[in-house]
Formats: structure tokens, sequence, C-alpha cells
């Protein structure tokens, strides 16, 4: 027991009361600092991390050069785990992989044989199968080393010295880039080509004062060792400026033409640091799945030669636009995040690229400066013993005299510093010379060296004393290492910058965009309704819920931006290619998952527009018969909750809009079959959120709405009836008249054709597009429907089936009227023009026999009221309650 006390007692000395989180801080931070200065960051002299410094230095220091034979790498791995850098064998092998991969260092360190991967994430051989050695570029990293030219320190077991940094005569930071993640940092510095840098080092020793504008003119950029290509250089600038940037990095491509007016695409430059076969796997996934429409074969012809990833193409599919998606689906584009974070004196900082090459030129300053004093003094000592030498042999039969009368080599040694005054080191010196030395050839060759000496160390003197003078060398040394390892650039800089805006990278197709009752929205390709003739059953258009219509049908194309107008006078913007494409049979998704509707709020009316800068209007109508006209660049910027389009009164809903140019002629239709012509002009511009004014004045006896809205001069009134009857009546049997009165006849509607439901201006040539609230749709072609008068019932259109009635309808968009974008070919891609596509079908089939109805055209005929109704163009207008009121 006393054993026990006695021994805990000498216990309490060594017990810390120290606060865990304290600790827990302390030892982290010792990590973190070791980790950031031991590890993972390089040093902006010599651009070399620790294990990629003790691996050059080892092999150096073991004699594995590119003059002589390779030798396994696994005796490499063992030299430098033994010496320098106790972290295990996988790190150091993996690092001599990347300094030997010709895809990964724009100028591999180590001259390897054998399996070292490949850019298609291939692993590389174990390390005793593969052998390596220096490269040639390698040397100058340790060139004049053994002159005392840099620090050394203790290794980690102290059983020898580490140079604390290389030499290093060429910018290897910039010249090769690196990569790495310390603790709480990161860098990421990519390569550059090593010409351009010793042009900008050069200019940059005689112009101190350069801006990044100056050297821009010799280091263009990064040098990728894939090649690839770089768009724009704003954010070249930025990282030139400040160390940091993004760069929009692309792959280049041909398009080559093949047989059967067939195209192909062949990639023969990918990205840096992307996986080639990550790649190919990506472009086959997205095939898969739809989303890269119009391939018809992949595969990889990559061999010895180079790299070469063939994409064939269907016929007629655009190979500049599949280009562009390729860039925006796969990694064939990237973006290269640069942080130039490195060490400098151990203290870790962003350089901007005057800062790394500026640091650079003082360290090789110093390189300089210490060979020169090393040299100097080896020249010294040297000139030293070669005076005490002529000396000597001014008397060399004195000294021989001397030497065969001394007892031993030490009472020699003593006897020429007593008797002739020279040094210990002459004296040494004269008793190790040899007897060929005592000619007077000797004589004169030690006398020549004398003098020699005497040059270098006057030269050398010379550039210790002047700074100018070391700043030459580097500028030779410079000239040389440009001279022996320069090649040509392999990354091209787009400087002017592609712009590839979003639709350019989606294919323009014709669709149909359309809304039902409960909200579901989908869009359909518009070449899967073929046209029929009128009259026609149509084919099934939608799988819907029970109860479930079709309200809402726009006919646009994918490069269009839709306007969705609610029923609360609000507005949402939505590129159209962003509605999901679903087949003709299938529901869509519910419109809540692309537009911030609240509850009981619906889309009443879609507006598809192209160009926003163009100086239109949005010209909207209400259930109620209120219209507004507002400029269209009022929704340009359309956030995602949408905006007020309009301040409605209680009880009334917003219906139709359309874009104008302020001058058309506008028709407003009622379910009744009424109709009012008036100008546009009558409807002055107002703001976003006003209220409008009255456009017609509707019967509060028959509780009349309007239903449709058109521009006459898009041409005939095309006037459809909810139980498919419809018909054309010409613009001009419709009297222009001021907006606000009650309108005249424009349909009979009768119990066989129903309400009117929707009002179109249509041309021979158009398209008509009919959905019913059972889903079924018909396309036909508007020369079908007869021409007549305006207090007709007009044509069956469509066969419904007991029940149904028409939901929706719309104008097919002509090809002729779809502004095709521009190509814009990138950087030294060869576009190849493929043959004009179409991108409808263009011969009609009729699904269903055209049917006789005699009974539906019928004699045009007058009503009764029509005199009535054309004296409401002489009613005072009476439109006080609708004034606008801007918020």
């Amino acid at each position: 027991m006393a054993d026990e006390n006695e021994k805990n007692e000498n216990l309490v000395g060594y017990v810390v009361d120290e606060s865990i989180s304290d600790e827990m801080r302390e030892a982290y931070l010792t990590y973190a600092m070791t980790v950031i200065k031991g590890r993972a960051l390089p040093d902006v002299r010599d651009g070399l991390k620790p294990v990629h410094r003790r691996i050059i230095y080892s092999m150096w220091e073991e004699r594995y050069l590119p003059d002589r034979p390779r030798v396994k790498s696994a005796a490499v791995v063992g030299d430098v785990n033994k010496k320098y850098h106790p972290h295990g064998d996988a790190a150091i092998y993996d690092t001599t992989v990347r300094l030997a991969q010709n895809f990964t260092m724009r100028y591999p360190l180590i001259d390897g044989q054998g399996n070292f991967g490949s850019v298609d994430g291939d692993p590389p051989a174990a390390q005793r199968y593969t052998e390596v050695r220096l490269s040639k570029i390698s040397e100058e990293l340790v060139a004049d080393i053994e002159k005392q030219t840099v620090g050394y320190i203790p290794s980690y077991d102290e059983q020898r010295q580490e140079p604390v940094v290389l030499p290093s005569r060429i910018p290897s930071l910039l010249m090769n880039g690196t990569d790495g993640i310390a603790v709480g940092m990161a860098t990421r510095i990519p390569p550059h080509n090593l010409g351009e840098l010793c042009d900008g080092l050069t200019y940059l020793i005689d112009k101190p004062d350069a801006k990044i504008e100056d050297l821009m003119r010799f280091i263009k950029g990064p040098d990728f060792p894939t090649g690839a290509a770089i768009n724009g250089i704003d954010g070249i600038k930025d990282y030139f400026t400040t160390g940091r940037g993004s760069l929009d990095v692309y792959g280049l491509a041909e398009i080559e033409p093949m047989k059967g007016e067939r195209t192909r695409i062949a990639i023969y430059q990918i990205p840096f640091q992307v996986n080639k076969a990550a790649l190919v796997e990506k472009i086959a996934e997205l095939v898969k799945a739809g989303r890269l429409e119009g391939i018809a074969d992949l595969r990889d012809e990559s061999d010895r030669t180079g790299m070469r990833i063939v994409i064939e193409l269907k016929r007629d599919i655009n190979p500049q636009n599949m280009l562009k998606r390729l860039y925006k689906f796969t990694p064939l584009y990237t973006r290269y995040h640069v942080n130039m974070l490195a060490l400098h004196g151990m203290q870790p900082r962003i350089f901007s690229l005057l800062d790394c090459l500026k640091t650079y030129i003082d360290h090789r300053l110093e390189v300089i400066t210490r060979r020169s004093e090393y040299e100097l003094k080896e020249a010294e000592a040297r000139l030293h013993i070669v005076i005490g030498l002529l000396k000597a042999l001014d008397i060399i039969d004195e000294i021989i005299a001397l030497i065969r009368s001394s007892h031993d080599g030490a009472e020699a040694k003593k006897r020429l510093m007593d008797e002739y005054a020279f040094t210990d080191l002459q004296a040494q010196a004269i008793l190790d010379t040899t007897l060929r030395r005592l000619t007077s050839l000797e004589y004169d060759k030690l006398a020549q060296e004398r003098d020699q000496l005497g040059v270098t160390i006057e030269r050398l003197k010379q550039i210790l004393a002047d700074d100018e003078e070391k700043r030459k060398l580097i500028k030779e040394d410079l000239k040389d290492i440009k001279t022996k390892y320069t090649d040509a650039r392999r990354t091209t800089i787009n400087w002017e910058g592609v712009v590839m805006g979003e639709e350019e990278l989606i294919p323009l197709k014709n669709i149909v965009v359309s809304i039902t009752r409960d909200n579901y929205v989908k869009q359909t390709p518009a070449s899967v309704f073929k046209a029929q003739r009128r009259g026609g059953k149509g084919i099934r258009g939608m799988g819907m819920k029970p109860n479930d219509v079709v309200y809402h049908l726009a006919a646009t194309t994918t490069h269009h931006t839709i306007l969705f107008f609610t029923n609360r006078g609000k507005v949402f913007g939505l590129k159209a290619h962003r509605v999901p494409r679903y087949d003709r049979n299938a529901r869509g998704i519910p419109i809540i998952n692309l537009l911030s509707l609240d509850p009981g709020e619906n889309v009443e009316a879609m507006c598809p527009v192209y160009d926003f800068d163009t100086k239109g209007y949005v010209l909207l109508a209400t259930a109620k018969g209120v219209v507004k006209k507002t400029l269209l660049s009022e929704y340009v910027y359309m956030p995602s909750t949408g905006k007020i389009a309009i301040t409605l009164d209680e009880g009334d809903d917003l219906r139709w809009v359309r874009v104008t140019e302020g001058k058309d002629d506008i028709m407003l239709v009622t379910k009744q079959g009424k109709a009012i012509h008036f100008s546009e002009t009558d409807v002055r511009p107002s703001g976003r959120t006003s209220r409008g004014v009255r456009g017609i004045k509707l019967s509060a006896k028959t509780n009349d709405k309007v239903v449709g809205m058109s521009l006459s001069k898009e041409g005939d009134a095309l006037i459809v009836h909810a139980k498919g009857y419809g018909k054309r009546t010409k613009t001009e049997d419709f009297t222009l008249q001021k907006r606000g009165g009650s309108g005249i006849i424009c349909a009979r509607v009768t119990a066989k054709t129903g309400e009117v439901r929707s009002l179109r201006m249509a041309k021979e040539e158009d398209e008509l597009l009919l959905i019913s609230a059972q889903g079924q749709m018909i396309r036909s072609k508007v020369k079908g429907i007869p021409c007549i008068g305006r207090a007709t019932q007009g044509v069956r259109l469509m066969k419904l089936d007991e029940g149904d009635i028409i939901a929706a309808s719309a104008l097919m968009v002509k090809e002729d009227d779809i502004r095709e974008t521009d190509d814009v070919t990138l950087f030294d891609m060869k576009p190849y023009p493929p043959k004009k596509r179409n991108i409808d079908d263009d011969e009609w089939e009729s699904d269903d026999e055209e049917e006789e109805d005699d009974d539906d055209v019928e004699e045009e005929e007058e009503d009764a009221d029509e005199d009535s109704d054309k004296e409401t163009d002489d009613e005072e207008e009476n439109d006080d309650f609708f004034e606008d009121e801007d918020s």
C-alpha cells in the first residue's frame, strides 16, 4: 500500500489540468499547419510540394539521370520512403506516376517506361513493373544544387540533410501547375506554356513596372496538356490580376461529312482532367435517356496517334446544334476554377501572376548570388594554390632538396611553411604534386590557369556587386531554357468569347403546350398531330383524370418564352423547352411544379414571346370586357414568384393576352356571339399594375362573357363553337367601332352549335388545332373551312362524342415564322452544312374520311337584332369606372 501511494505521488507532477476544447483546438491547429506546410501546398519558388521535391532530389542524388538506364519504380519509392518521406509507399508512387503522365503534367518531370495509367482513368501498373528516371527538364530543377545555392534542413530522422527548395532554372509552379487540398484551404494552379513564361519573365526583368496587360502579350493563359479551348479572357484576366478566377474550358471537335448526306462529330481534344471514358459513358447515358436525340452511333477510336471520339448523327440532324448540346449536358465543357495559393516563407498566400513571376525572379537572384559566392570562394582557393605551385616551381631545386632532407611529410610541410612562407593549403598542394608537373609545359598551364582564375574572380565579384548582372544571367538562362524545351501551344484561347445562350443548346422544334382545368401542363411535339380534313374525329390527344378538361392550348417553339397569365391578374415567365415533354396520351405534370401559383389560382392565358427587345405591347382582356395595354419590355425580368399584370375588379378574371405593335385593330368576341372591332390606339398604354378600360359592354341579362380576343390583321375571323362547329368570316364584314360598345352579331348560336368557345384570326395557309374536353385532338387546314357571313352557324370542324365539347383551340406556328438560331462556330471546329430539316411532316394524311354534312352550310342570314346592334356604334361611352389607376 505504501508503495502504491509513493507511485501515485510520483505521478502528480505529470498531470496537467487543461480544457479539452483548448487542447483540441491547439492539436488541430498543429495538425493543420503540418498539412499546409509539409504536405498539400507547393512552394512558390520551385513550384513543388515536399513529396515532389523529395522524389526529384532523391533521384538526382542516386543519379537516376536522363542519360542513364531507368530503374524500377520500387527502388525510387524505397529510397524516398527510407530517407525523406516516411508517409507510405502508396503516396510516393502515386506522385511518381503523376509526374510521369503526359496528360497530367504539361512537361513531365519523370521519364517512365511501362503502364502509368491513361486518360480513361485506367490505373497504373504496380511499382515493381514500371521503370523511371528523371526527364531532361528535371535536371533544370536541380541545376547548381551542389554549389550551396539553397538551404538544407535535417530529414525526419536527422540522419541526412534535404533541400528546403530546389534551385529551379525553370518556373515550375506556372509551367506545370498544381492541385492540392489542405485544411481549410486549397490550391489549383493551371499549367502554362514554358516558352511564353520565358518571354514574360524576360520582359518583366527588362520592365519591372510592367502591368498585367503588358504580360498578357507574352503569357496568353493556361496551356493544358490535353489541349482543348478556353472561351473568353475574362477569367484569365481575373486570376492573372487577383490569383482567383474561373475558366470556361471546351473540348475541340470537327464536323465531318459521311455518305448519304449524314455527318459525324469527331472529338479530338477534351478539357483538362476530364476522364475520356466517363465522357463517352455520359454521352451514352444521355442518348439512352432521350436528352440527346439524333445520335446514331457512338464509339471511341482513340489510339497511339491521338484521341478521337466519333459521334455519328442521324440524317438531317444539325451537327452544330448537336455539338452545342454536348457542351451543355456533358463534361465536354467544364469550368476550371483557379486559386493560386502557394507557400512563401512557409506562409500560405494567394499570388497574382505578377507576384509569382517576381517571386521566381527573386528566387533566381538569390540562387545566382549563392552560386557566385560559392564559385568565388572556390576560384580564390584554387588561385591561392596555383600561386603557391608557381612559386614552388621557380625554386624547384630548393624545394626538392628540402623535401628529401625532411624526415616525413609533416616535417616537410612545416619547413615549407616556415622557411618559404607557404600557407597550409599551398604546402599540402606542393607535397601532393607529381613529378610530371615539374615540366615547363605544366608551368605554362599553371600560369594560364592563374590568369583565367583572375578573370573569373573579377567577373564573379562584378556579379555579386551588381544586381543588373545577375538579371542578365537570369535572362540568359531563360533563353537557353526556351531554346531547349519550348513547344507549340496546345490550348486554344478564344479571345472574343463565344456567348452560347440556352436556346442555342436546345433543338428548335414546333411544340404544343397544353393546360387542363386541373392545372396539368405538358409539351407535345407538333409533328405527332398530322393534318386531317375538317369534320374528322381527330386522335387521342391526352389521357386525363375524370372530369378534367383541356382549357388552354399554345402552339409555339422550344425557343420561345411563354408568359402564363392567371385569373388573378398575375404573370409568370417560363422557357417553352422547360415545360416537360410527354406523349400525346400522357396527362402531364401539375403546373404548380413549374409556377408558384397560390391556392385557387389558375392559368387563364398563355402568350409565347420570342424577343422582348421589340417595341411591342401586351394587350390584356378580362372576362367582363376590360382591356389594358402595357409595354412588352415590362415583362423582361420575371421573378419566380411572378408579377402583377393587371389590377382586377371584384368578380372579374383575366382571360386573354396578346402581343401587339401598338396600332393594331382588336376584335373581342363573347360566348353569345357578339363581337366588337376597334383600334388599339383607343387604348392608351398604362402601367403594368393599372386596371384598364372598357373594351366591350356586355349584356347583364344573358350573363355574357368575353371568350376570345385577336388582332384582325392576322387574317379572317375563325370562330369555333362548343359543339365542334365553326366558320371563317372576312374581317371586312366587321365594322370598325369605338371601344366600349355592345358590338354586333358575329356568329349564330344555337342548340346545335353550342355557345362560342374561341376566336382566332387565321389565313388559308394556317392550320387549326382543336382539343376537346375529353382529350381528343384534331389538326386541320384552315383553307378547308368555308368563309361565310357573320350571322351563320358554320360547318362541323370536329366530330365529338356524346357530351364532349371543344375545350381549346390554337393555330400552328408555321416553319416560315420560326426564327432560326444562328449557328456559332466555336474555336477551330469545322462546320459542315447539313441538309435543311423540315420540323413537321410534309405529307398530310387523313385519319378519317370526310363526312358529307349538307346541313352544315347555311345561307347567310341577317339577324333580326342586327339593326339594334349597329345602333351601339353611336352610343356614348360611359367607362368612368374603368379609368386607369396606377398602383
